[in-house]
């Protein structure tokens, strides 16, 4: 990414895409490892690379539609690669299934503190994965934006095409359902 894209937002750079479609480039080299880690620890590594790929081809040819009004097109990225993770379906239900019984997660991570929170947190990790996969999907999709990813609640309606109010519900929802299995009170 040159010194110039870096300090260029993403409606500008979608706009200029129109023009020169190797502006588009620094969309991915900003969101694709993201993306990436969001659909491989949905689906799987495998999977994830086709995500990924599907993704920002689905972006680069609807780029004409983007509102370039909006700075960040992560949460567009981010509702495109959602909706593509929904055609993937049973295979992310079957790896939380998979993880519920064996406790064992397919996507190894960095040491960092992402490890050490998924460390303190092992034992309960296989009723989670339970949890998760009996979750209806759009309320799977609402938590895992929110918890994964760190979106906003406004992030996820834009990524989602709902209202902030529809956020809320099923990630209330599901938080519950989590309290339930786990008898944890600060979920």
């Amino acid at each position: 990414m040159s010194a110039e894209t870096v300090e260029i937002d993403d409606g500008e750079l979608i706009r200029r895409s129109a023009h020169d479609p190797e502006h588009f480039a620094a969309l991915f080299d900003r969101y694709a490892q993201q993306i990436h880690l969001y659909a491989a620890r949905r689906l799987g590594t495998q999977a994830a690379d086709d995500i990924v790929a599907e993704t920002f081809l689905a972006a680069f040819r609807r780029r004409g539609t983007y509102d370039t009004s909006f700075a960040l097109a992560r949460p567009w990225l981010y509702g495109i690669a959602t909706t593509l993770i929904a055609r993937h379906r049973r295979q992310e239900e079957r790896l939380l299934r998979a993880l519920s019984r064996t406790g064992v997660d397919p996507l190894p991570e960095a040491l960092d503190d992402t490890v050490a929170r998924r460390l303190a947190a092992q034992g309960r990790e296989r009723e989670l994965a339970g949890a998760l996969a009996s979750l209806p999907r759009g309320h799977r999709d609402v938590l895992l934006l929110v918890a994964w990813e760190d979106m906003s609640y406004e992030e996820v309606a834009r990524a989602l095409d709902i209202s902030v109010g529809t956020v809320r519900s099923p990630l209330h929802r599901a938080r519950k359902k989590a309290r339930n299995v786990l008898g944890d009170e600060e979920l």
